[in-house]
């Protein structure tokens, strides 16, 4: 049906509009894609990309085409300004974070953009948990273990019942983290000055950041990375954090110093540390972080199921076939 509504369209002097894709997530999975987008008179180009082009490689490629659906790349002003001068007409930020966005420049220039928000909520929600989880009972450390040294440890763990854990953050995943955390019996502690109440949790309680961190067993965050919020966990907040914290971010790497964790983690002040987003992707081979025995990494996957990649990239091409029509 797809090949034979773009021959339609072709035979009808209907021009294709061509569409760039640097999302990681969507590109691996882009032949799920193609015919739907043919359907809506787009041609997705894959790039070839690992986690993020350079500035240099987009302001090079994207003025090659008609829209742009962008993953976690730097959308800067320099590369929507030589968009703009070449053929982009459009872009679509895949997925809900915003902060490598330049939305000030896209107005300016007068590019339509948009994200996919309230996409991934769930699945994000599922791997913080997964995370809180894991650190609770060494499962990593187990598994590593009994893989590399041959050894059967029983480490002791803790029970997540009566534990209190922060969640910063309370959109569509801090909402979903709380809710799944809460059904774990633990005692919740939020924090969002952009979110009043118990957003519907009626056993969720509130803080104002970072009161209470003192108390906390387990700090996730699930925010947006803004101006405010850079370095938010940083060596003054670690060194009132207590003792034996640990610390879950599926959220954004900037949000954390990540040289006062490392140092927080070689003192035993943080006791461990999964972390699905970093300040440089994909982390640097000679981050001190990698010596850490504690420290569980991820590599910004967190919303990665197929589920979710076709929901949000069916939404993204939905979004820029319209800008282009």
């Amino acid at each position: 049906m797809a090949v034979r509504n773009v021959r339609d369209r072709q035979n009808q002097g209907f021009i294709m509009k061509n569409v760039l894709v640097t999302c990681p997530p969507m590109l691996g999975l882009i032949d799920e894609f193609t015919s739907y987008a043919a359907e809506r008179g787009i041609t997705l180009v894959p790039a070839k990309v690992t986690q993020v082009l350079s500035v240099e490689e987009l302001v090079e490629k994207v003025p090659q085409y008609d829209g742009w659906i962008i993953g976690d790349d730097p959308a800067t002003e320099a590369v929507f300004k030589a968009g703009k001068e070449g053929q982009l007409k459009a872009a679509v930020k895949w997925g809900i974070g915003v902060d490598n966005v330049d939305f000030a420049a896209c107005k300016a220039l007068d590019l339509p953009i948009i994200n996919t928000p309230m996409m991934f909520g769930k699945e994000v929600s599922d791997i913080a948990v997964a995370y809180v989880i894991g650190l609770a009972r060494h499962l990593f450390e187990i598994n590593q273990s009994v893989r590399q040294d041959k050894a059967w440890p029983k480490p002791a763990g803790i029970s997540l019942e009566g534990k209190k854990v922060g969640v910063v953050g309370l959109g569509d995943i801090g909402y979903n983290v709380c809710k799944r955390l809460l059904a774990c019996d633990m005692d919740v502690v939020a924090y969002d000055p952009g979110v009043e109440g118990d957003a519907g949790l009626p056993a969720l309680r509130r803080a104002s950041w970072p009161e209470q961190t003192d108390t906390l067993d387990f700090l996730v965050f699930t925010c947006a990375l803004n101006q405010h919020n850079f370095h938010m966990l940083n060596a003054d907040v670690l060194n009132g954090a207590k003792d034996g914290i640990r610390i879950v971010n599926v959220a954004r790497g900037p949000l954390i110093d990540e040289s006062a964790l490392i140092s927080a983690l070689q003192s035993g002040k943080v006791f461990s540390a999964a972390l699905d987003v970093f300040e440089i992707e994909p982390l640097p081979d000679n981050s001190p972080l990698r010596d850490m025995p504690r420290c569980v990494f991820g590599t910004h996957n967190g919303s990665n199921t197929k589920d979710a990649v076709i929901r949000a990239s069916h939404e993204a091409i939905d979004k820029i076939a319209g800008f282009l029509a």
